[in-house]
């Protein structure tokens, strides 16, 4: 019985010896090797691996948790029970009045409606 691509016996046979690819397929090209170790190889195992270099929190490496102030947070409350979506000209106005950025005010609307909806859907 001839051992067709993509069967159990051609696929254990491939994998093994590097054997034949697929029918048509022009074999790989060989890749300089690098010795292990080197700063090349280190870079390429660090941007693989996920978390490298991260804090223990788990947040990235070059930005600290953004803790609002109680003044702060009375603010983008009371804007957000006015309306859950921010728009352009409330989210330049809040973050000059707060003194953040309108990227800050826009992830906490995002993590503010994300919060409201787990405690709508718990309430049920």
């Amino acid at each position: 019985m001839e051992k067709g691509p993509f069967s159990v016996e051609w696929l254990a046979q491939s994998s093994r010896s590097g054997g034949p690819g697929m029918p048509g397929e022009v074999p790989p090209q060989t890749l300089p090797s690098v010795p292990a170790g080197s700063p090349r190889d280190r870079d390429a195992a660090e941007r693989r691996s996920p978390g490298h270099g991260a804090e223990p929190g788990g947040a990235a490496p070059g930005r600290s948790r953004t803790k609002f102030s109680a003044l702060q947070l009375q603010e983008l409350e009371r804007s957000f029970r006015e309306q859950r979506y921010i728009h352009a000209g409330e989210k330049r106005r809040l973050a000059a009045v707060l003194n953040l950025s309108q990227s800050q005010i826009k992830t906490w609307f995002q993590n503010r409606r994300m919060k409201f909806k787990r405690q709508t859907q718990d309430a049920r």
